[in-house]
């Protein structure tokens, strides 16, 4: 390269290497700027938006996408992916409307039969992560198979028929409140809590991140990849049984599509909150802010009067910006 050369491309070069260490710093907040962005100018469009009934409807349709959001979120940090959620939510959801009070068969194990669908949740998940590991399937093509078993054995349990959910303590989450707020939203901000303990002060949550950044440097450092990532998929199961839960309570229903459209919502917030699908990066309090974005927006459109059909668009243009936004270009070579 000639004098005058290096000359030219020098500035440029400095210039975006400035750019990017700005974004880097800016990367973190952008997510909740975005948030409070969004709520302002909803809120000048439409000022029911900014109604406290309208808070709690928001945090009430908030609460399934963040539990499976949190347990997604693990994953994706580890640097995988799991598509298996609507499958292990309509799963639990029909098993959890068979086994407590219910109008079609006289079983009432009431709190065990939710305890119980935490562990169905937490066995398929176990599934993933042995069909992933042990026999080397990718994640993608592993969890995309669990999602089909699941809807489809639930399917073959029903028959295509709804059970109803009868339990009042399962319907609680969804009827009852405290404090005004459903407990749904508090049985929500309570799976936070734990992912995030989980996340910060647990070795597991420690080498989820070291194996999202590089595999091979984290089993060098004596770091049981295989594992470590049996015990994500096993945990996000944990999460995705919950939703499950939550799901037939707010339905009052169990039904093989009711995990339908709640893969799309729960990725699109861990993405848009600022979780790198690449791995290594992200947590589960952004994933709260994705969610919010996600919920703030749809529930704004609907006040707003906007197309469904428009909304989805939106949606979609909103986890391209998102991804695009968390790649570093400087870094990443090829892009496969």
């Amino acid at each position: 390269m000639s004098a005058a050369s290096a000359a030219t491309h020098g500035p440029d070069r400095l210039a975006a290497e400035r750019w990017q260490k700005l974004r880097r710093r800016l990367a973190p907040w952008a997510p909740l700027l975005v948030l409070v962005a969004l709520c302002l100018v909803i809120g000048l469009l439409s000022p029911n938006f900014l109604s406290l009934r309208n808070a709690v409807r928001i945090a009430n349709s908030a609460a399934i996408p963040l539990i499976l959001g949190l347990g997604v979120t693990f994953v994706i940090i580890m640097g995988s992916i799991d598509l298996s959620i609507e499958g292990v939510v309509a799963f639990c959801a029909v098993i959890l409307s068979l086994v407590v009070l219910n109008g079609a068969n006289a079983n009432d194990f009431g709190l065990l039969g939710a305890l119980l669908i935490v562990c169905l949740g937490a066995a398929m998940g176990f599934i993933n992560g042995i069909i992933h590991v042990g026999l080397k399937i990718p994640s993608f093509m592993a969890t995309l198979g669990m999602w089909f078993v699941g809807v489809g054995v639930a399917n073959a349990i029903l028959g295509g028929v709804t059970v109803r959910v009868t339990d009042p303590v399962i319907r609680a989450l969804a009827l009852d409140r405290l404090g005004g707020v459903p407990y749904a939203v508090w049985l929500a901000l309570v799976a936070l809590g734990v992912a995030y303990l989980i996340q910060k002060h647990t070795r597991l949550g420690r080498y989820m991140y070291a194996i999202g950044g590089g595999e091979d440097l984290a089993a060098l450092s004596g770091i049981d990849v295989r594992r470590c990532r049996i015990a994500i998929f096993t945990i996000a199961g944990c999460f995705y049984g919950l939703g499950g839960i939550i799901a037939a309570a707010q339905q009052g229903a169990g039904f093989a599509l009711i995990g339908q459209g709640r893969l799309f919502t729960a990725i699109t917030a861990v993405v848009v909150g600022g979780t790198a699908l690449m791995g290594g990066s992200g947590g589960v309090l952004q994933t709260l802010v994705g969610v919010l974005i996600v919920m703030v927006l749809s529930n704004g459109m609907v006040l707003l009067g906007i197309s469904p059909y428009v909304q989805q668009v939106v949606q979609g243009i909103m986890i391209i910006i998102a991804v695009a936004l968390s790649v570093d270009r400087l870094r990443l070579k090829i892009v496969k």
